[in-house]
């Protein structure tokens, strides 16, 4: 609602933002679908309505891939019998918004899960599960992005190979790589794995036989979990550079791509078609989007590195804790426990170990090599740490957490005044005691509600974002 009114009340800027042409007539009822829920539509989502809607016609749509299109296609599909009132594009925008709602409560509800399986703090796993909920990055989980989808399949994953589902968990790190590309990087928990499963036995099985096992495994693991962005890869292959019937595009989508200058596939073949390893997505993101390696480091892009800087503090100061806590045990990869016995629970257990490297490995990725503004929603919706790592900080330096987990486990009888029972938010309990909150809460709690507000004002209006 709050997006709604802010795309009502405030003008939308003239963004050189992909725009292709409505070509069914709009109705009444597709103008009070667009007006309530077209902020969901702005910048890289109307790629993926557009996708959905009409498939992969431009060269420059296969930097988005088809996961989150094919789960609108099935979400407007369950809306045919509105079809008559609303166009395939209204259906579609209904359809972002009820998925995307779904998908960030699973998500939300996952994470939990998930920090109750390896911080075994289920005090600090629940404060992440509710900061998730104030995600800076949460226009974006609610926009027609892929965002959303992608941290349920990812943290879905996690949680499974935390229970020993090793397949389970490979099916969901493939499913979410066929939803954004760097679920590639997810591979490294599947490895991680099985290679600690390989240390801590090969002192009593067969060294040989072992180390076998462990290869095939690792193998299967890479396969499983890059076979959904090889077989994207070559799909665009037989598209634009394999002989073949011309495809039927319609004459306003043909004259947007000669006004804009987009490649489609009845035109010349594209470069990266003779390349040695033809990958569309290496090309789009080089020749389309200008990605690459420090090619971001400019004067002019200092304010989207200052947009940028809170996100990336934060990563960068789990990463620095962590280690100072665990040397030994990042010394030896994760895969031997610290010679003392004393135990960590929360964000230092030793069980964060190869979540850190996760994050610190997208956090150096993307800083380095991406268009720094998207650190935030490229981080927020790929790693637990974001809201692990603000959970133990909010948990650590908070009073007021602390007396409320103190109350919370006394008994409370049911006929207990309302004022003397413990409240189930407690992250709404700190912003109802905000001015008496430690400096820690008021610097975590104000980043992440605004940008969750900023968000909301800047994104449905055509404002540059992250």
């Amino acid at each position: 609602m709050a997006m709604a009114l802010f795309n009502a009340i405030i003008p939308d800027h003239q963004a050189e933002a992909f725009s292709p042409p409505r070509l069914a007539p709009s109705g009444s009822m597709d103008q009070l679908v667009e007006g309530l829920l077209g902020g969901l539509s702005r910048w890289d989502a109307e790629h993926f309505l557009f996708i959905a809607e009409h498939g992969y016609l431009y060269e420059h749509n296969f930097a988005f891939f088809p996961g989150f299109p094919l789960a609108l296609l099935v979400g407007s599909e369950l809306l045919r019998p509105l079809r008559g009132l609303l166009s395939q594009r209204s259906c579609l925008l209904i359809a972002v918004a009820l998925l995307n709602s779904l998908f960030s409560v699973l998500a939300a509800v996952t994470l939990h899960d998930l920090g109750c399986l390896v911080l075994h703090c289920p005090h600090q796993a629940f404060y992440a599960a509710l900061l998730f909920c104030l995600s800076p990055a949460n226009v974006f989980l609610a926009a027609g992005y892929s965002e959303a989808l992608f941290a349920l399949l990812t943290f879905s994953a996690m949680g499974q190979l935390e229970r020993g589902r090793g397949w389970t968990s490979g099916l969901l790190f493939a499913l979410a790589t066929g939803v954004r590309s760097n679920g590639l990087v997810s591979v490294g928990f599947l490895l991680h794995s099985q290679c600690r499963a390989f240390v801590s036995s090969f002192l009593v099985l067969s060294l040989v036989r072992q180390s076998f096992k462990l290869m095939a495994s690792l193998c299967l693991s890479v396969l499983t979990i890059s076979l959904p962005f090889a077989l994207f890869q070559y799909y665009a292959y037989t598209q634009f550079c394999l002989p073949g019937s011309p495809h039927s595009i319609p004459e306003p989508l043909v004259q947007l791509a000669m006004d804009k200058g987009y490649r489609i596939a009845e035109g010349n073949l594209p470069p990266w078609c003779s390349w040695d390893l033809p990958l569309i997505y290496s090309y789009i993101q080089d020749v389309y989007w200008n990605v690459g390696f420090l090619r971001y480091y400019e004067l002019r892009q200092v304010p989207n590195f200052l947009l940028a800087a809170p996100m990336a503090i934060l990563v960068a100061l789990a990463t620095w804790t962590y280690v100072t806590t665990h040397p030994w045990l990042c010394l030896t990869l994760g895969l031997r426990r610290s010679r003392d016995n004393k135990p960590h629970p929360g964000f230092l257990s030793p069980g964060v170990f190869v979540y850190l490297v996760h994050a610190a490995a997208l956090l150096l990725f993307g800083g380095l090599c991406m268009h720094v503004q998207v650190l935030t929603r490229f981080l927020s919706s790929s790693t637990p740490i974001v809201y692990w790592f603000a959970a133990h900080l909010l948990q650590d330096q908070e009073p007021l957490l602390r007396s409320l987990e103190t109350a919370s486990s006394k008994p409370c009888s049911e006929d207990s005044p309302p004022g003397q029972r413990v409240p189930r938010n407690s992250i709404m309990v700190l912003l109802y005691n905000w001015k008496t909150c430690s400096p820690v809460t008021q610097y975590i709690l104000g980043y992440f509600l605004t940008y969750w507000l900023l968000g909301l004002l800047l994104h449905c209006n055509f404002l540059p974002w992250t």
